[in-house]
C-alpha cells in the first residue's frame, strides 16, 4: 500500500508538471506575441490562432499518463468516464440550472439596482443558445481541462484529504494554472484581478467535486457542469454590469455554503450508497 501510495503521490505531481508544462509553453509565448514582442512570423500566427493546443495540457497530460501506468485499457476506461450517464437523473437538476440560475438572478437583481441592461445577443437568435453550448463544451475549455483536473487529479488527492479540501486545494492549483491567461484572455472575468478569479476557481471545484462525488465520478458531469459556468455568465452577462459582480458572488457563495452544509465537507457526499471513483478506476 505505502508503494502504491509513493507511486500515485508520483504520478498527480507529474499529471501538474505536464499539464502546467504544456500549457505555459504555449501561452507564455501567446502573451508576449500579443504584445507584440515576438515581432511577426509564422510562429507567432500559429501562437495566436485558434490552433494553439496550450488549453490542452490537462487534457494530454491526464491521457498520457494513464497510457504510461494502465496502457490502452485504461485510456479507454478514462474516456469513456466523459460519457457516463449512468447516474441518478436528479442530479441533472442541479447539473443544469444552478449557474442559469446565480447568472440570471445576479443580473436581474443589478438591472434593479439600477445597472442598464447588457446585450443578450440570443434575444435575435434564440437557436444560437444551443449552438453556443456546444461551442462552449468543445473549444471554450471544459473538453481541454475535466479529463485532467476531475478524471485524472480529483480522484488521486480524494485519497488524501477530505472532499472539500481537495476541492480547495485543487481550486488554487486550477487558478494557478490560468494565470498566463490574464495576459490574452479577453473575457469579463479575465479584466477583474486574481483574487477574484482564484475565488471563483475554488468555489467552482467545490460544486464540481459535489456533482462529481455523487454521480460516482462521471467526467461528463464534469464536462457539462464547466460549460455551463463558462455558458452562463456570457448568456446572462452579469459580470459586464456595475453591481452584478457583487451579486454574482454573493449567489455563489451562498450556494457553495449551503451545498456544503448539506452535504458535508468529507465527502460531499450525503447518500451513504453512492461511491466515489478511485485512481484505480481511472
Amino acid at each position: 500500500m505505502a508503494k502504491r501510495n509513493k507511486l500515485e503521490n508520483r504520478n498527480l505531481l507529474f499529471f501538474f508538471f505536464i499539464a502546467f508544462g504544456i500549457t505555459w509553453l504555449f501561452w507564455i509565448p501567446e502573451a508576449l506575441a500579443m504584445r507584440g514582442l515576438l515581432g511577426s512570423s509564422v510562429l507567432v500566427d500559429f501562437l495566436l490562432s485558434s490552433n494553439n493546443p496550450a488549453a490542452w495540457g490537462p487534457f494530454v497530460s491526464a491521457f498520457l499518463l494513464t497510457w504510461w501506468n494502465e496502457g490502452s485499457t485504461g485510456v479507454i476506461r478514462l474516456l469513456k468516464r466523459g460519457f457516463d450517464y449512468r447516474f441518478a437523473k436528479v442530479w441533472w437538476i442541479p447539473l443544469i440550472l444552478i449557474f442559469p440560475l446565480i447568472c440570471g438572478v445576479g443580473l436581474l437583481l443589478a438591472i434593479l439596482a439600477g445597472d442598464a441592461i447588457p446585450e443578450l445577443f440570443w434575444l435575435s437568435d434564440p437557436f444560437s443558445i444551443v449552438s453556443y453550448f456546444a461551442i462552449v463544451l468543445l473549444f471554450q475549455g471544459p473538453l481541454q481541462e475535466e479529463f485532467g483536473w476531475r478524471g485524472y487529479a480529483l480522484d488521486r488527492i480524494q485519497t488524501r484529504f477530505n472532499a472539500l479540501n481537495s476541492s480547495i486545494f485543487l481550486g488554487v492549483i486550477w487558478g494557478l494554472w490560468h494565470i498566463p491567461y490574464f495576459w490574452i484572455g479577453d473575457e469579463v472575468i479575465y479584466m477583474y484581478t486574481f483574487l477574484p478569479f482564484f475565488l471563483s476557481a475554488i468555489l467552482i471545484t467545490i460544486l464540481i467535486t459535489w456533482l462529481y462525488n455523487n454521480t460516482g465520478g462521471s467526467i461528463l458531469v464534469a464536462l457539462i457542469f464547466h460549460a455551463m459556468f463558462n455558458y452562463s455568465a456570457q448568456i446572462f452577462p452579469v459580470l459586464e454590469t456595475q453591481q452584478g459582480g457583487f451579486f454574482y458572488l454573493i449567489l455563489f457563495i451562498s450556494t457553495v455554503i449551503a451545498v456544503v452544509a448539506i452535504a458535508g465537507p468529507k465527502k460531499l457526499v450525503r447518500e451513504r450508497s453512492i461511491k466515489i471513483a478511485s485512481p484505480n478506476s481511472v
